[in-house]
């Protein structure tokens, strides 16, 4: 039995975040759930990212990094396999992979790097002093510009 979510409970008292419910639709009905590679996304303090990547088996050279739209994409190349190896157990994964994060407004990747078969990336919210919280004077009659001047602007 498939349960409906809806978010219009949430988006009722909220003006431009048709994105994020696009997100939320997206992810609900089309992206499957990717575990493969592992990665953590973690956060350090209130402006700072990572997005930690196992990438056993790979080189730099065999990922790709790019950012379309918010959107960053993470792509790995297949490994190769010993050829002539038998395995008894194989638990170490090695397909080709695509990862993708929805980066939220004012999300910018500043770098990644690659060690140990890791690949960080590092991400920073940067918020313009204009969206920045901000104190507004309340005007009495007189102080101010009335609303027919704002109005004419």
């Amino acid at each position: 039995m498939a349960t409906a979510i809806t978010l219009a409970p949430l988006l009722r008292q909220s003006v431009g975040f048709d994105r994020l419910s696009d997100l939320f639709e997206s992810a609900l009905h089309n992206e499957p759930c990717t575990c493969y590679p592992p990665h953590n996304i973690e956060r350090y303090g209130d402006d700072h990212y990572r997005i930690v990547v196992a990438a056993a088996g790979l080189s730099a050279d065999d990922l790709d990094l790019r950012i379309e739209k918010s959107v960053l994409i993470v792509c790995g190349g297949e490994r190769s396999a010993d050829a002539g190896a038998t395995y008894l157990h194989q638990g170490i994964a090695h397909g080709a992979f695509r990862l993708v994060f929805h980066l939220a407004d004012h999300i910018e990747v500043q770098g990644a790097t690659f060690e140990n078969g890791l690949l960080i990336i590092f991400l920073l919210r940067v918020v313009p002093d204009e969206i920045r919280p901000r104190h507004i004077k309340i005007n009495s009659p007189g102080d101010g510009p009335d609303r027919r001047q704002i109005d004419q602007h």
